[in-house]
């Protein structure tokens, strides 16, 4: 609870900020502020779980904490770049500064909540900031395309989700989540009950771009300013999958064959789908867009490994949220005043920019599941318990996957390295290699010590 209050009185900070004209001041101190949080927060690991009269709603566990921790860091970079994104809009950076933190209110409240009425605040406080931001630039039809777009998608997931959470309130009596656990653990559970998650698990199907319920992705992706886009395939996705598990484990439902063929069925489509259709991408941003898709699909594998769910889930999300990360501060820095994010604009980036291409270049490892970065270990582990559970067809789909994801990863970097750029260089702000090099560094220190995170959730 004082993470949430903290964020959200930094939030109003940044709206008053404009009325008092402290526009250069607003994104280092939105930065310090979210750094103190986190501090705040990794301290919390020390003071064990906290009772308190908020429990009820808000209930900050070890699972709470360390997701809200990767939430917070992946909002600082997004607020660092924020300042030379929006340089041209001086009178506005209040306004998108403080969406951003107050998105960042929805995703900790997501992870944290103890009530279904809480994650509900939560998802629609996260997805309005959203909708705004992906339709910000106004002057862009494409930018419109994509706010309509994901508010029509958004809107019809949320009303799923709302009408699932209603009838789960109508077979228990109760929005509490501890109380509907151990209702739901009886054997006679109602109609109601299974058709309401079914309904709240097509929802956040919707949210994290799983298949069948992704069409909307790729659109929205390359249509949105290349910052929300940033936001969407790292923050917002990890904090769908966060909040997925957290009700598929409350509801009781991973012992249920049936789930399991669902989850078997939406994983192996996911990654085959997202994978094929990232090879035809000329678009960077699309091509993300579908890869994020396949590391849904990934990531839905994660809870067929009952005892190690929560762990393996937190690993992959960690690895791929700061892979993400540090490949959009590149293209972010790249595509800056271009019309399109397409592939060419990276010819020859290895000579003219050796960092920025590294940095890339190890972000696409990464993703694609290479050593010695945090993906290949994430997968790698995410494998082994999947095998261990017996669902040897699913990891057999995750590795071609995993090896038709090569190729357009390769697309890109082969692009950097060995074809001739025509376009001048141009003065790269100091922020882009900063956001890009810390997210990496991140990704290889935990992917060379993965129980820097793991031990977090015990």
């Amino acid at each position: 609870m004082i993470t949430l209050i903290a964020i959200t009185a930094l939030g109003v900070f940044c709206l008053i900020a404009e009325i008092f004209n402290l526009r250069k001041a607003l994104v280092p101190v939105t930065v310090l502020g979210l750094l103190g949080i986190l501090g705040s927060t990794l301290n919390l690991y020390s003071l064990g779980e906290l009772s308190s009269d908020y429990n009820t709603m808000i209930f900050a566990d070890n699972y709470a904490k360390t997701y809200s921790s990767l939430f917070i860091l992946l909002t600082v970079f997004l607020v660092a770049m924020s300042h030379d994104v929006y340089k041209e809009h001086q009178t506005k950076i209040s306004d998108y500064v403080a969406i951003k933190v107050f998105l960042l209110a929805g995703a900790v409240a997501m992870v944290s909540f103890a009530n279904l009425s809480m994650y509900f605040l939560g998802i629609e406080t996260l997805s309005i900031a959203l909708y705004t931001l992906a339709g910000s630039s106004r002057l862009d039809i494409k930018s419109n395309e994509a706010g309509m777009k994901y508010f029509l998608m958004g809107s019809f997931a949320s009303g799923f989700i709302l009408f699932g959470i209603c009838l789960i309130y109508g077979t228990f009596g109760t929005f509490d989540l501890k109380e509907i656990s151990e209702f739901s653990g009886a054997l006679d559970k109602a109609i109601w009950f299974s058709i309401g998650v079914s309904l709240i698990t097509i929802g956040m199907l919707f949210k994290i771009a799983a298949v069948p319920f992704h069409f909307w992705a790729p659109d929205v992706y390359e249509g949105s300013p290349s910052l929300v886009t940033a936001t969407m395939s790292t923050l917002a996705k990890v904090v769908a999958f966060a909040a997925l598990y957290k009700l598929l484990a409350a509801m009781n439902l991973f012992p249920t064959i049936q789930f399991q063929n669902i989850i078997v069925t939406v994983s192996i489509l996911s990654m085959t789908v997202g994978n094929i259709m990232a090879l035809r991408q000329e678009n960077v941003k699309r091509m993300l867009a579908f890869s994020g898709i396949s590391h849904a699909g990934f990531m839905l594998m994660t809870v067929l490994s009952i005892a190690n769910a929560a762990s393996n889930l937190c690993y992959y999300t960690y690895a791929y949220a700061l892979a993400g990360m540090a490949a959009f501060a590149v293209i972010i820095a790249v595509t800056k005043n271009k019309d399109n994010e397409n592939i060419s604009h990276f010819n020859g980036l290895g000579r003219s920019n050796p960092l920025l291409a590294a940095v890339l270049t190890a972000a696409l490892l990464s993703m694609a599941g290479i050593p010695i970065f945090a993906g290949f270990f994430a997968k790698f582990n995410l494998f082994t318990q999947t095998i261990q559970a017996g669902y040897l067809v699913v990891v057999i789909a995750g590795v071609i996957n995993s090896i038709i994801s090569v190729g357009y990863y390769f697309k890109l970097i082969l692009a950097m390295y060995t074809k001739e750029t025509q376009e001048t260089t141009q003065n790269i702000p100091f922020v882009y290699y900063a956001v890009g090099v810390i997210s990496i560094l991140i990704n290889l220190v935990i992917g060379m010590h993965p129980n820097v995170i793991t031990d977090l959730l015990n």
